[in-house]
């Protein structure tokens, strides 16, 4: 039997995996720093203290490392954007020494990273996982994460790394936060483009990952057809018997009540999935009213 250790196992893509996996008999371990809090079997770590049970290493055939602060849960303050970056460099760091010195090393890991790496607002263009990084707070976070969890591969460990897209998903995720006020409006000029994957379809893109062994490097994790986030905003409204005003809520709204944070709402990116789908990865919700049909339903 296959043993997944998991990073961030119990926020929203840790759950949704941890039971994908499950479901296929496979043994799923999260690393926390409150091991008795859940029912999940789990190991403790604490990476701001730099502290582990090494034992998690010596247990896990294969790593999903998901770990890191919320990126929109709290307003950019000079110390929360400390911790967003902390968060994803200490627990990649501590990764990498624990398994370093261990006799028994996983044989793979998947890491998670953000297409927040492009900038941005990349515009209406196509981007790919060639193109290069923004110059942003978001984009130099991204790209310092990425050069922690490519150290892995200095450990001769197949090293997977998923530029995730807008999650959407039934149990939290953008569209909660995009339906909250009681009426639905697009942000900004609704124009920016959103690219959207579904939750289900994630959760099996990773899983994929672990077990196709051709699989290494960077692949964009978004499904086939970003759409604008006026599309997007009306139809959830649709699906979710919301009203929905066309008129945006305008830019300067935004940036005083999220700070820097808006540039994230305000901007977009029409990302590729070629890659991905290149691989033989099919998408079950890759059409928007099916992830929405199934998300409401």
């Amino acid at each position: 039997m296959q043993h997944i250790l998991i990073t961030g196992g119990s926020g929203l893509v840790g759950t949704s995996v941890t039971k994908n996996l499950e479901a296929k008999g496979k043994k799923v371990a999260w690393l926390s720093r409150n091991p008795k809090k859940y029912s999940q079997k789990s190991f403790y770590w604490d990476p701001k203290k730099g502290k582990i049970d090494e034992e998690a290493i010596e247990w896990a055939d294969a790593i999903i490392h998901l770990a890191g602060a919320g990126v929109a849960e709290k307003r950019w303050t000079e110390d929360r954007k400390k911790v967003i970056l902390d968060s994803r460099l200490n627990s990649s760091e501590l990764l990498f020494n624990t398994i370093k010195k261990a006799k028994e090393k996983p044989q793979a890991i998947v890491c998670s990273s953000a297409i927040g790496f492009y900038g941005f607002d990349t515009g209406d263009r196509l981007i790919f996982e060639g193109d290069p990084p923004g110059n942003d707070f978001l984009a130099d976070v991204v790209r310092k994460w990425e050069a922690a969890t490519d150290k892995f591969q200095e450990l001769n460990i197949r090293t997977v790394t998923f530029r995730i897209g807008i999650v959407l998903a039934k149990e939290g995720g953008a569209l909660k936060e995009m339906l909250k006020p009681p009426v639905a409006a697009p942000l900004g000029s609704g124009e920016q483009y959103l690219s959207w994957i579904f939750i289900d379809d994630l959760a099996r893109m990773i899983e994929y990952a672990l077990e196709n062994h051709g699989l290494s490097g960077i692949y964009n994790a978004v499904g086939p057809v970003p759409v604008s986030n006026r599309v997007l905003t009306q139809r959830a409204a649709e699906y979710k018997g919301k009203p929905f005003v066309n008129i945006g809520v305008p830019s300067f709204a935004l940036k005083l009540g999220l700070g820097e944070m808006a540039n994230m709402v305000l901007g977009g990116n029409r990302v590729s999935n070629e890659k991905i789908e290149g691989t033989g990865f099919k998408f079950e919700y890759g059409d928007l009213n099916l992830a929405l049909g199934e998300i409401f339903s």
